[in-house]
């Protein structure tokens, strides 16, 4: 009797309070990551492309004004 006690207990506190909190939570995370990105997000998302944009026209501007200076400074640094 005392080992189908040992058993039976942690089954049912088991099936009562972990398994549907485990569930609830699961769900409750599915469903967070296909809203997709928030505002906050959004935002910051386009600030960072409006940054990598202004970085990229930097590049370009250095390797115009390196090329006019030395036209062979690209074969050196591969």
């Amino acid at each position: 009797m005392s080992t189908m006690v040992f058993f039976f207990v942690p089954s049912i506190v088991f099936l009562t309070i972990v398994a549907p909190l485990w569930l609830i939570l699961h769900y409750w995370s599915k469903r967070k990551a296909q809203q997709g990105l928030s505002q906050e997000e959004q935002q910051l998302l386009r600030q960072m492309a409006g940054t990598i944009e202004g970085l990229e026209q930097r590049i370009n501007t250095l390797e115009r004004i390196l090329t006019d200076q030395d036209t062979g400074w690209k074969r050196e640094s591969d």
